[in-house]
């Protein structure tokens, strides 16, 4: 038996390594519970954007904040949850892990891995929502970003910190635009961002395989949102990726962000209003479905390079950096006049309009040049490109006018005739296959052989001589044997982007394609 000394010295043993420990929690009550939605009373310290924790170890994000009570969206499958359970405020709002250690990962819309591959480990944090830059830590858009499209970085140039609308109807190839725009920029030093929005996990499945295939998982980061998640998931993805993107380019570096799309996002958020009792508007979507986008889409921008001009943003560590933001919209029968494509349109810098008459025809990528805009324009291309596409899509406008008006007549004047010919293999160049985007030495010299005449006495194109069909095998075999044979000439366009090629220059482009003429045949 212990003795009573013994009892006594354990005992205070044990009362000197007692550290008294008290967790303060505020917890709120269920009133009520469906479609997602959970009516709250008790939380009376609740912040809007709060993350709070519910009996089942679910998360719920609060969106309304009442008299009594607070509406909160559930973050998961809420089956478990049942009037009387308890909620827990968690008192912080709603942030993500940041940093280059996301890259290669598929996360889901509120930055947790989905993807088997284990926690994060020594990340930052980053609010989901934050504030966009002000006027005086931005400046203009002037460097290209690069997409490896013909028939963008010619006629539709994106800019780095540009927000490029993609709109269509559905199986247009919008998406495939995009996955190109991400595979292409191996070779940018430029960090992406997909985020899929109300799409099948098939289909997110075969994205993320096609990323790997072509090495271009291990620079970007996947946040998937499927059609099965909950409505406030498929609302907040595009923000979580939005914040993630911010960290490269508030350290100076630079991010794309795709939405794959915003449609599907404002149709979640429509079902999120409605169940939270919010007044509908037109279409049924609530009086901020714009506020939803516009404060979403203005965190896309080029970030000052002076430092001077940062020094009231805690969160800008250096100049320079930018987010270039590629938003996809959904049509439906073509009618981008509808709510949420005008609303988009109105916010960003211009679209890509993918026709689905294009894309059937065989044209794909399918873009509609005349309904196609850049606002930034050539303010964000490289000089080559510029001087050699300058009259591209003017011609191809009065060639797709001209195309339709000829159809009913079959007596053509020469001049006509050869207007058609010519925009007819502008747009056979413009052909491209899916995840081959090319380098900018590559369009260079095609655009230059598909543009520029043989020589002042004869008006007439390097490609001319040879049949439509084989244009697109002729392209090919020309950028190859520029590497095989001319390996000076892509080097010199390749490290003078910013001067035009000159006359001197010119005759070696044209001594090269009269060689490549008698090597390549039909």
């Amino acid at each position: 038996m212990l003795k009573v000394e013994e009892i006594s010295d354990i005992i205070s043993k044990q009362i000197k390594n007692f550290n008294a420990k008290m967790e303060v929690k505020e917890t709120g009550t269920v009133l009520s519970i469906g479609d997602g939605v959970a009516r709250v009373y008790g939380l009376e310290k609740a912040q809007a954007g709060e993350l709070v924790t519910f009996e089942n170890g679910v998360n719920g994000l609060i969106l309304n904040l009442e008299e009594n009570t607070v509406g909160i969206a559930v973050m998961g499958h809420g089956n478990d949850i049942k009037e009387g359970d308890l909620v827990a405020r968690t008192s912080n709002i709603a942030n993500v892990q940041v940093g280059d250690k996301l890259l290669g990962r598929v996360l889901n819309g509120l930055g947790y891995p989905i993807d088997g591959l284990g926690k994060i480990e020594g990340s930052q944090t980053r609010l989901i929502e934050q504030k966009a830059p002000g006027l005086i830590a931005r400046e203009p858009v002037s460097e290209p970003l690069q997409t490896g499209l013909k028939s963008i970085d010619a006629l539709v140039p994106i800019g780095r910190g540009q927000r490029e609308l993609i709109i269509g109807d559905r199986q247009t190839g919008k998406t495939a635009v995009a996955l190109d725009a991400i595979i292409n920029q191996s070779t940018e030093n430029v960090k992406c961002v997909y985020v899929a929005v109300g799409q099948k996990q098939s289909t997110i499945a075969k994205v993320v395989s096609k990323l790997q295939q072509h090495d271009a998982l291990k620079y970007t980061v996947v946040i998937s949102a499927t059609a099965s998640d909950p409505a406030p998931m498929q609302y907040l993805a595009p923000y979580t990726g939005c914040a993630i993107g911010e960290y490269w380019r508030d350290k100076g570096e630079h991010a794309l962000i795709v939405y794959d799309d915003l449609s599907k996002q404002a149709i979640a958020y429509r079902q999120l209003s409605l169940l939270l009792r919010r007044p509908p508007g037109r279409e049924a979507f609530p009086g901020d479905v714009f506020y939803l986008h516009s404060r979403l889409l203005e965190r896309s921008c080029k970030i000052s390079s002076n430092n001077n001009d940062l020094y009231s943003y805690k969160n800008i560590t250096k100049g320079g950096g930018s987010l270039t933001a590629l938003p996809i919209v959904e049509t439906q029968a073509n009618d981008v006049s509808a709510y949420i494509p005008t609303n988009v349109i109105s916010i960003t810098d211009g679209q890509i309009y993918l026709a689905p008459e294009l894309f059937y025809s065989g044209q794909r990528p399918a873009i509609n040049v005349g309904l196609s805009v850049s606002r930034v324009g050539s303010a964000a291309q490289v000089a080559p490109m510029k001087q050699l596409a300058g009259q591209m899509r003017l011609e191809l406008a009065q060639y797709r006018e001209l195309a339709s008006f000829a159809q009913f007549g079959s007596d053509l004047d020469k001049e006509t005739s050869e207007q058609l010919e010519r925009g007819s293999r502008l747009f056979e160049l413009l052909k491209q296959d899916q995840y081959t985007p090319l380098s900018i030495e590559d369009q260079v010299i095609q655009i230059y052989a598909s543009t520029q005449n043989i020589s002042e006495d004869r008006q007439e194109t390097w490609i001319r001589h040879y049949d439509k069909q084989k244009i697109h095998k002729y392209l090919e075999h020309l950028t190859k044997f520029f590497h095989e044979n001319h390996e000076n000439i892509m080097t010199y366009i390749k490290e003078n982007l910013t001067k035009k090629i000159d006359s001197e220059m010119k005759k070696e482009i044209d001594k090269a394609l009269l060689n490549f003429s008698t090597v390549f045949k039909d």
